[in-house]
């Protein structure tokens, strides 16, 4: 399986960047800094890369609040590493490594 994700309506697909980043092991749409550039929708599109089907989840808007309170959370690091990795030499390995909160 792959994961993208749609931003407002097709064909404009989210590109990853120093903000914005798309988990190819969960699927989960991260954004740094969310500006008010960042607001619409946003639909997940799962595709089956055996068969080349896809299928997309509902909409989930993303809306900036403008009362200025923001929900207060401890920093919390997710690392969801195996206890080993293996690999072949030569090859490309990526860990993900999220910080969240405040």
């Amino acid at each position: 399986l792959t994961y993208a994700w749609l931003f407002n309506e097709y064909p404009t697909f989210v590109h990853q960047d120093s903000r914005r980043f798309v988990s190819q092991e969960t699927g989960n749409l991260y954004i740094a800094k969310v500006e008010s550039s960042d607001v619409g929708n946003y639909t997940c599109v799962v595709t089956n890369t055996v068969t080349n089907s896809r299928v997309l989840g509902p909409p989930t808007p993303l809306v900036l609040r403008n009362d200025g309170v923001m929900g207060e959370y401890e920093p919390k690091i997710e690392v969801q590493f195996p206890e080993t990795v293996p690999s072949a030499k030569g090859t490309t390995v990526k860990l993900e490594c999220f910080a969240l909160g405040k």
